[in-house]
């Protein structure tokens, strides 16, 4: 399978248009993350958003986003910096990032002085964002807006190399969001342990990687459909499921 990504340059501007892989994407990641749980991490977990699931809230993030008291939160779900670079050495934004958006979360949830709504707030929050770093185009060029500007047709209609990403490949699949984690929790317990290496700067790095391939995947005007489709299909599965299996690792180092 193909494994290379990109990021975004920085910059203080709303999250451009579409979510990460619509609602479907972010739901099959926080429920593929739900199956790979510790007991303690299911109980606190359970306790903190009253028996949701984590597929329920995982949109709560892109949610928020039409309350204009939540702007400030707008660049929290992507980073850009120039392809070939890693995060750690690029310029950070003032307004954060996605990587400063996680560590801020985690050092929320972890402190139990936090009164317990904004606990809840930022752990919403946080399990949008690991879905979030898991598609490539949230870690992208900042000059395109993250391949918002770059504008290509789907099956006919007109999009962009984001939606693409964000919408496209996932709804025109055309599975349900509990379809796809069944399917994609298909795993060993050697593959497990083998996606949850690392941590959320080597993770934003292998984004950003990708990203710099999908770049060079399409040109601006031209007409995807089946081919593409056939080509990343893979690569998106690959994304969603690397997605919930490093949410759960997330939370259960968290809350264990």
């Amino acid at each position: 399978m193909k494994k290379n990504v990109v990021l975004f340059l920085l910059v203080p501007i709303f999250m451009f248009g579409n979510t990460f892989w619509s609602k479907t994407g972010h739901r099959v990641t926080g429920q593929i993350a739900q199956n790979h749980l510790t007991g303690k991490a299911k109980r606190a977990l359970n306790d903190l958003l009253d028996g949701h699931s984590l597929a329920f809230v995982s949109t709560y993030a892109d949610d928020i986003k039409a309350d204009r008291a939540y702007s400030k939160y707008s660049p929290w779900h992507y980073v850009n910096y120039p392809l070939g670079m890693h995060y750690v050495d690029s310029e950070k934004s003032e307004y954060g990032d996605i990587i400063t958006a996680i560590e801020e979360c985690k050092t929320k949830i972890k402190d139990k002085n936090t009164p317990r709504e904004e606990r809840v707030f930022y752990l919403k929050m946080l399990i949008h964002f690991i879905g979030d770093l898991h598609q490539p185009m949230h870690a992208s060029r900042a000059e395109d807006k993250g391949g918002n500007d770059i504008q290509v047709q789907w099956f006919g209609q007109g999009s962009n190399l984001h939606k693409v990403w964000d919408q496209n490949l996932i709804e025109s699949y055309g599975m349900t969001y509990t379809e796809l984690a069944h399917e994609l929790n298909k795993v060993s317990k050697k593959e497990v342990k083998k996606m949850q290496e690392g941590t959320i700067y080597d993770w934003v790095d292998e984004s950003h990687t990708i990203c710099g391939e999908l770049y060079d995947s399409v040109k601006v005007g031209e007409k995807l459909g089946y081919q593409y489709a056939y080509n990343y299909n893979d690569l998106l599965f690959e994304q969603l499921q690397k997605g919930g299996l490093r949410l759960a690792k997330v939370l259960n180092d968290l809350f264990d």
